[in-house]
Formats: structure tokens, C-alpha cells, sequence
């Protein structure tokens, strides 16, 4: 016979429990590492309790992310979801969102916001997948950089300094995060800690652009990049150069996970040849107190994006 669960939001006293529930889901340190350094974790943490210890959690922490016309809303991002094995297909996980989604609606979220594999845990729960297209391609073939630009490898140090251009390019992207300090300071370096590279675009010794890659097998992967208004041709400098490194590493694909931009657009030739669509279907959103017409119309949006750095 089963003990009795409880669900309820977690305590101090859940907390070596509730790592080792997310040490044995979880292979990412970062998981614990990131919600630790939350201040109000506990309050948002719900979890299932069978005799004194957590068997499933789930974690939400609110941000402020742009909706269609670009305002900021507060959003109930989902995280750390996680079951126990020997106490997976009891309905944990549900019974734990509807606690989450009770917070959310008090405490003022307009909508919802998780990233998964496997859509059909949250389905009950109202969640529905949307999707984001981006392109991918050989390497561009060698071309020259534009005149006055070099790019050159950056460090976590150059993080922070990094804030006034991302918050340019993005000022009025629905669905992207409005990152605050604490984001850069400990989100953003997380995301693209190493092998993750960064690349800063430079002009007169000033950075007016940067860039992120990954590389994987024979994949080269743009996870990000963002330049100050004005200073398009620093996607220029930038697609040049991880078209070069691509092609020096013998990557056979190159994917560019970004918007459908114009300054992007423009500057693709130089990172592509032979672009095709991609679709990243792995988000899903949830209203709260926004009508589904609002997520409709964001999701629809020219631009429509969610950086990997913002993930939760």
C-alpha cells in the first residue's frame, strides 16, 4: 500500500530530497545551481511528498518577456519539472501545475511558459505548442569581411557590457526575455558557458556586435546574435567568420537559430549557402489572465523570438 502524497509548496527541509529528485532527471548541474541562486525559489517550488520525501517537482519563475506590440508581460516560465521513476504515471506532475498555475494567476501572470520534449505531460494542463522557424544550411563559401570590422573571441567578462546591444536589437521582439542584471550576470554565462563560443564584431575598437556558437559533430550552431541599430554590417563581420571557422572545422551544416529579422535577412548570404527552413516546436504556452488571442498574436509576430540564453 502506498504512503499518502501530499502536494503543497516546498520547505527548507524538502530541499536535499528535492536534489536528488533533479540530480537523477537532471545531468545539468546548472539546474540546481540556477535555482538556488533564486531568492524566492521556495514559495515556487511545489512538490509531491511521500513519507517525508519529494518524489516530483515543479519550479516557476517569473519574467518579463515582450508581447506582440513589443510591452512587457509577466510570465510564469515553468522549469524544472521532474517524477521520481518509481513514481512516474500517478499524475504528480498535474497535480503539481495546477498549484503552479494557482500561484501564477495570484501573483498577476499574464501567461505561461515551458520548453520540453514531451508535449503531452502538459497538454492536460491547458499548455500549447508553438512554433519557431529559423535556417540552416552549408557554410558560406569564402568571402572577404566588410572594410573597419574585425571580430575576435570574447569572455564571461564581456558579458555585461554586452546588455545595451541585446536590448536594442530585441527592444520590441515578441517573446523575447527583458533580461535584467541579475540575468547577465549568472542566466546568460550558464547558457553559453564553454564550448560555447563568443564572438564580439568590432569597429574603431568598439563592439557593436556579437554572436554565439556551438559546435557539435559536423554542426556548426548560431545560438544568438544581436548588433546596435545602424551597424548592420557587423552581422556582416560575424556570419563571415563562423562561416570560415565552419568551414576550417569541416562542418558540414550550419544552423542559424535566429529570427526572421531584416538586419539578419541581409547579412545570411554571408553565413548560408542554400538556406532551408528549420522549426523548433519544443515551446509551449499556457494564458492565465492574457486571452488566447494575445499569445495568438504574439506567436504570429514578424520576428517572433526566444533566445536559448532565456531559458529557464
Amino acid at each position: 500500500m502506498s504512503a499518502e502524497v501530499t502536494y503543497r509548496p516546498a520547505t527548507g527541509a524538502d530541499v536535499p530530497s528535492l536534489y536528488a529528485v533533479w540530480a537523477e532527471s537532471f545531468e545539468a548541474p546548472h539546474v540546481i545551481d540556477l535555482w538556488a541562486g533564486d531568492p524566492g525559489r521556495l514559495p515556487r517550488t511545489f512538490v509531491a511528498v511521500e513519507a517525508a520525501t519529494v518524489v516530483a517537482a515543479v519550479y516557476y519563475l517569473p519574467r518579463r518577456l515582450r508581447d506582440a506590440t513589443g510591452a512587457a508581460d509577466l510570465v510564469g516560465g515553468l522549469a524544472n519539472v521532474a517524477t521520481l521513476p518509481r513514481a512516474r504515471g500517478r499524475g504528480h506532475v498535474r497535480r503539481l501545475l495546477d498549484l503552479a498555475l494557482a500561484a501564477m494567476t495570484a501573483d498577476g501572470c499574464a501567461w505561461s511558459l515551458l520548453f520540453t520534449g514531451t508535449p503531452g505531460v502538459y497538454r492536460g494542463s491547458g499548455f500549447h505548442t508553438f512554433t519557431l522557424r529559423y535556417r540552416s544550411g552549408r557554410p558560406a563559401p569564402r568571402t572577404a569581411p566588410p572594410a573597419g570590422w574585425t571580430v575576435d573571441a570574447g569572455s564571461p567578462a564581456d558579458w555585461s557590457g554586452l546588455a545595451p546591444i541585446h536590448h536594442a536589437f530585441n527592444a520590441h521582439r515578441p517573446l523575447s526575455t527583458v533580461r535584467d542584471a541579475d540575468d547577465w550576470a549568472r542566466r546568460v554565462p550558464v547558457w553559453y558557458a564553454p564550448p560555447a563560443e563568443l564572438l564580439l564584431a568590432r569597429r574603431h575598437g568598439h563592439v557593436d556586435g556579437y554572436l554565439v556558437l556551438r559546435h557539435t559533430g559536423d554542426e556548426v550552431r548560431v545560438a544568438e546574435a544581436a548588433v546596435l541599430p545602424g551597424r548592420q554590417e557587423a552581422l556582416r563581420a560575424l556570419f563571415t567568420a563562423v562561416a570560415d571557422r565552419a568551414r576550417a572545422a569541416g562542418a558540414r551544416r550550419v544552423a542559424a537559430r535566429l529570427p526572421a529579422d531584416p538586419a539578419i535577412d541581409a547579412a545570411l548570404p554571408w553565413l548560408l549557402h542554400d538556406p532551408v527552413t528549420e522549426i523548433d516546436d519544443t515551446g509551449m504556452l499556457r494564458p492565465v489572465h492574457a486571452s488566447p488571442d494575445h499569445l495568438a498574436a504574439m506567436t504570429a509576430a514578424p520576428g517572433a523570438f526566444h533566445w536559448p540564453g532565456d531559458y529557464l
